[in-house]
């Protein structure tokens, strides 16, 4: 079963911040929510949400500073941004797309429009290429989640529980970077006798299994794994 996404909400005004988490939460969204923009940089890295919902005038760093940010990071360039904010000149909205948001909400808004949008953009920036909601095929990778089948080209893969679960969730979260700590917590559940050596061992196992497939899995050096749709 996949696990409902998550969205990091970058919000100031407890009122608004509680607004968006009520009606996100409501269409079982994961919610975390930071009030100025040195906690977002910091929760963004150690919770790597599924999208960004950011307010550009935010304490400590301003919302295009904490946008900036998310573009230059590779752990993070690909993550879906949508700037909600009062500042509503065309100027605005044009410094906020240059700055890589992605979609970009006037306040007041329609909660309804929002959770809307959300639901667009989240979908708009899949890269998984899905032939239906049970089978999912990336390079010569083919995956039946119905059956747990996994295939590399022809080749059937024999995965144990833990290494189809990882491989599932990094193929479900293609070009984002997956911090050993997020693996830990979404496929193991922080297992009292487990730690971070334990991932980096069964990524091994997995990427051998793999054959040549497993260049799709890419190591990013003190921080965790990826899934890439072209490999390295």
């Amino acid at each position: 079963m996949d696990l409902p996404k998550h969205i990091l909400v970058v919000e100031d005004e407890p009122d608004t911040a509680e607004l968006l988490e009520l009606h996100l939460q409501n269409e079982g969204y994961r919610v975390t929510v930071a009030a100025d923009g040195e906690q977002a940089l910091s929760k963004l890295h150690k919770l790597m949400p599924d999208m960004v919902i950011l307010d550009l005038m935010i304490p400590e760093i301003d919302g295009l500073e904490v946008c900036k940010f998310i573009r230059k990071d590779p752990a993070t360039e690909s993550l879906p941004v949508m700037m909600c904010t009062a500042k509503t000149s065309e100027i605005d909205k044009i410094l906020g797309l240059e700055q890589g948001a992605d979609d970009y909400v006037t306040k007041p808004f329609s909660p309804r429009e929002l959770v809307l949008r959300v639901k667009n953009l989240l979908r708009r920036t899949e890269t998984n290429q899905v032939q239906d909601e049970n089978r999912l095929e990336i390079g010569e990778i083919r995956i039946d989640k119905s059956s747990h089948d996994v295939y590399a080209g022809d080749v059937e893969i024999d995965l144990t529980a833990t290494e189809y679960k990882l491989l599932v969730l990094l193929t479900d979260r293609i070009g984002r970077v997956q911090s050993r700590e997020v693996l830990l917590r979404d496929v193991w559940g922080y297992e009292p006798n487990i730690d971070t050596r334990t991932v980096d061992t069964h990524m091994q196992r997995l990427r051998t299994k793999l054959l040549t497939s497993s260049k799709h899995i890419v190591t990013v050096r003190g921080f965790g794994y990826k899934f890439l749709n072209e490999g390295k």
